[in-house]
Order: structure tokens, then sequence, then C-alpha cells
């Protein structure tokens, strides 16, 4: 059945590069993922759907991994020129519907956690101002299907198990092909390299101070899916991962060996997140801010979970430290 499934790699304009969309060459005809809103993308998209002798007006059902700008961009505009489906997960289609101001809450969020962690208000008001540039990359998206975890989504030739597994984003989907064992990934698992367990605004909302453990989260969605029995996953981004056991114990291992690292930096005092950030990278601290505040507070997270350092009352300036414990 893999054989049916075409990859339909589409440009962005983000680092990571290209996003794979998956033809699923089924009753309804699928597409998994929509690349960002740009007529670049469209145009590519276009060709790669002609190069299988389909075109946009064929499919009949558009499938969404999660909420990123990269992959949900041209939904509404396959869907409207197709009348596909679109489907997606249950909790996530409020948000896809209102996307403009979730992404502004999203903007709030994210500032008042960089804020909080450290990081100068120049460059937090810097960083916003590039995310609102970039929201014009996404578009709302109206979801039709919705899905719940446990659903199967049923095709002529196969079925799929719908599975949840937050972590890189709060509503990260998994599509699993129980018989054949595909795995249709999303940005749950990359091969090349570590999928981000970004701090995110929860899709029900939520204060900065109480803002999610992302990495936790995401390594316990990593143990959910190591238990799968998978011969292949299909990634958002780069080649497919054929042994997803090996690669989430690599990930579990550099997870593992971070701790230790940023536990030892507290041996030398408190410390920000941003000031940790700073000790781990130096300059690329600033200009990926929000990224590596992420990457640090993560792993801060479980020195706290191990009981092996302690979040200190934010001092005057607003800023929290942490401490070894």
């Amino acid at each position: 059945m893999a054989s049916a499934i075409h990859c339909i790699p589409v440009p962005t304009p983000f680092a990571v590069g290209r996003v794979n969309c998956y033809l699923v060459d089924d009753d309804p005809l699928t597409l998994v993922d929509a690349g960002p809103n740009s007529g670049t993308s469209l145009t590519e998209l276009e060709a790669g759907l002609a190069a299988h002798g389909r075109r946009v007006e064929d499919l009949g059902r558009i499938v969404l991994t999660h909420q990123h700008i990269d992959h949900i961009g041209l939904a509404q505009i396959l869907a409207d020129r197709s009348g596909a489906e679109v489907c997606a997960l249950d909790a996530l289609a409020p948000f896809l519907a209102r996307f403009g101001s979730e992404m502004e809450a999203d903007d709030q969020f994210s500032e008042a956690v960089m804020l909080r962690n450290g990081i100068p208000p120049d460059i937090a008001i810097a960083l916003r101002a590039v995310t609102q540039q970039f929201r014009a990359w996404g578009a709302s998206v109206t979801v039709t299907r919705p899905l719940a975890p446990g659903d199967v989504l049923p095709f002529a030739d196969r079925s799929w198990r719908v599975h949840h597994r937050p972590g890189h984003s709060p509503s990260d989907t998994v599509f699993h092909d129980e018989a054949s064992g595909v795995l249709v990934g999303g940005d749950h698992l990359i091969k090349h390299i570590s999928s981000n367990p970004l701090i995110s605004r929860p899709l029900e909302g939520g204060a900065p101070e109480d803002r999610p453990q992302a990495l936790i989260t995401y390594m316990s969605s990593m143990a959910a899916t190591r238990e799968m029995e998978v011969d292949v996953v299909l990634a958002g981004h780069g080649d497919p991962v054929e042994d997803h056991r090996a690669l989430i114990d690599e990930r579990l291992r550099l997870h593992d060996r971070r701790v230790a690292k940023i536990g030892r930096m507290l041996d030398d005092g408190p410390l920000s997140g941003y000031e940790i950030a700073q000790r781990m990278w130096g300059n690329v601290a600033v200009t990926q801010a929000y990224l590596t505040l992420s990457e640090v507070l993560g792993h801060v997270d479980l020195l706290l979970e191990r009981g092996e350092a302690v979040e200190l009352a934010a001092d005057d300036d607003g800023v929290v430290r942490f401490a070894r414990a």
C-alpha cells in the first residue's frame, strides 16, 4: 500500500526546507498536509500532482497533521477548488477556524514567556514583529471532518487509526495504517533533525506562568509511538524513518545528555532560561531566541521533575531563575 502514497516536497520560507505533502492514491484521493500559503508552493504542488496524473480538483480529502503554517497554509484554497473534505484533530478545528486571532493570542503568550525567562524586551518585540509577518504563510481553514483520537479514517483499500501525539505542537496527529505498518507522522519524528518541542499556548488557552511542559509531553508521545508496530514513518520533512524505535532511543539519549549539561551550568549559581541559552549557543540564542528558550526550558522541566533543580520566585525584573535543588 505504501507504493500508492506519493511524496510531493513543497518549498517553504523556513530553515527546515521543503515540507512533504503526501498524495494517497486511493478512494477518496487524499492529500496529507498542504504546504504554506504562497504562489510558488501552490505551483509546485500542482506540478507534483500532475506528475501523478492528478489535479487539485481531483482531491476528495485533505488531512492535516498539525497546526504549523508550513502544513496548513494552502488547505482552504485546495478545499475550495476541489470540494474536498478537510480532516484534522477535533481539538484543532476551532484554532484553524479562527487562525488570525489564535495566532495573535499565540504571539502574546510567546512574548510573555520570553520576558518571564529573561529575554530582553527589545529582542522579544523584534521577534514578535517577525512572527506577525510569517502569519501570511498560513490561513484559516474550516475542518469539515473533525477526528478524535482512536477514530478510524477509512479508504477503499486501507484505513488509518488516529493518534494524538502532542509535543512538537499541541495538535500533532499521526495516522497509522495498522495493516501495512505505515505511519503518516507529520513532524512527530523527523530523521535528519530533532523535532523541536516548542513551548506553545495550549489549544484551550492558558497563562504564560502555567506554560506547558512541551519536552516532557513530547517524550511521553515518543514513548507511546515506540510501542507501536511500525515499518516506516512518512515524515513531514526529509526522508522516511525506517527504524522508529532506534531513532526514538537516540533522541531520548540526546535529551538526557542535554539535561546533564544544563544541570552542570546550574552548579555555578541560579540562571534564567535566556542566560542558559546564551551559555549553550552564544549569539544563536539571540537570532533564534524562542526556539533556543523552548529547548532550554524543556530540559529544565526535566531537572525540576527529577528534583534536581528548583524554580526561584521572580525578581523585581519579573524574571524567573533556576537553581540546583
